[in-house]
């Protein structure tokens, strides 16, 4: 009699510490708060949610105290709410259950093994959604995005108007069960050749939208077809130092069409040419002529910069023609975040094309009075 009630009392011991370790789990953090956005958002709305406030608190626009943590809450949160999965595990066991979820690796065997046994063994099944990556997708789409050399140094945030094709609002109406269909594009048809012989034929058949699905012909509910045109705006952000061929992505913004998620649309980074500096990586490089008398005098020099900052260059010695000079810290800001790369100056001598009988007296002079010091010494 005692053993049963010991056995009974851990029992709701355990059960009771479960409920509180949930519902602490549950009310850490409030991610849809973070982006403004309700339980239900669609992934549409939840990503136009994510643009608006990325803009708002980014850290190269928004100076104010507080606008870089604030900046890092709110990608966070899309990186969560955009990933399906990721939202069913923060939705069911909150901050704190997702946290173990990523630290057991996702989706196969991770953190939350041991959990779904507890509840199969109080309520009798787990049961997680998990995404069905067997679904095609739709061509990726890339578009060159040429910018200056000044906006890969400074970075910079704006926005593109965009079009693509999306399905039609009532595009679900259009569909009809075909037990034939067999996924986008596919039929099979079953062919009797004899009495207890059937032979399958695959066949191409673009009015099969999805497996068991087709598409109804002269649909009423999409007059226009399965899919019509629209223009969306999207946020694109150059950080500083970007290099040409790199990808700014956008997920599941390609086309749409029936039977398939949207393909991703990828901008292509391309480089205009300079005519101050020429780039290599993270360092810079130009070419200046200089008079000879500076090459023989040294000199000083005012730049400026991509920024429109100016930097002083002194030279004290003599400079040889085609000679580089190194300033560190001039070139491009390094994709690590980590400082700036430098700026290779090659130096051009600039010979006049006379000189007068006096110039030339002048400089043997000079240069032999230089010649006979040094013999001296």
């Amino acid at each position: 009699m005692i053993h049963t009630k010991t056995s009974r009392r851990k029992w709701c011991t355990t059960f009771f510490q479960l409920c509180a370790l949930l519902s602490l789990a549950v009310v850490n953090g409030d991610y849809y708060k973070t982006l403004g956005v309700k339980k239900n958002a669609s992934a549409k709305d939840i990503k136009k949610a994510y643009r608006q406030m990325s803009l708002k608190y980014h850290p190269d626009k928004n100076k104010e105290e507080g606008a870089a943590e604030k900046f890092t809450e709110i990608a966070r949160a899309y990186e969560v709410l955009s990933d399906p999965e990721k939202k069913d595990v923060y939705d069911q066991y909150g901050e704190d259950g997702l946290k173990q979820h990523e630290q057991g690796g996702g989706g196969g065997g991770g953190g939350f093994d041991g959990f779904d046994d507890i509840f199969s063994q109080f309520f009798g099944g787990g049961g997680r959604r998990r995404r069905d990556d067997s679904e095609q997708s739709t061509p990726s789409v890339e578009v060159p995005l040429y910018l200056s050399l000044k906006q890969l140094y400074l970075g910079e945030i704006f926005e593109v108007d965009y079009k693509r094709q999306v399905l039609c609002v009532n595009w679900k109406e259009c569909m009809k069960n075909a037990p034939d269909c067999h996924g986008p594009g596919v039929r099979v048809r079953r062919q009797q050749l004899a009495p207890g012989f059937v032979q399958q034929v695959q066949q191409n058949d673009e009015r099969c939208v999805s497996r068991g699905k087709m598409w109804r012909p002269d649909c009423k509910d999409c007059p226009s077809g399965k899919t019509e045109t629209e223009q969306i705006q999207l946020t694109i952000d150059v950080q500083k130092g970007m290099r040409p061929g790199e990808r700014i992505t956008f997920e599941g913004v390609a086309d749409e069409k029936p039977g398939f998620s949207a393909g991703d649309l990828h901008f292509i980074v391309m480089e205009n040419s300079s005519d101050e500096f020429h780039r290599d990586g993270d360092h810079l490089y130009k070419t200046m002529e200089i008079p000879l008398v500076d090459a023989l005098a040294g000199f000083s020099m005012t730049l400026t910069h991509l920024d429109g900052k100016k930097f002083k260059v002194n030279v004290d010695g003599v400079t040889e023609c085609d000679h580089v000079m190194r300033v560190p810290g001039k070139g491009m800001p390094r994709r690590s975040g980590r400082g700036y790369g430098d700026l290779y100056i090659t130096f051009e001598v600039e010979f006049p094309d006379t000189l007068s009988d006096k110039q030339k007296a002048a400089i043997k002079k000079i240069l032999t009075e230089e010649t006979e010091e040094d013999q001296e010494l």
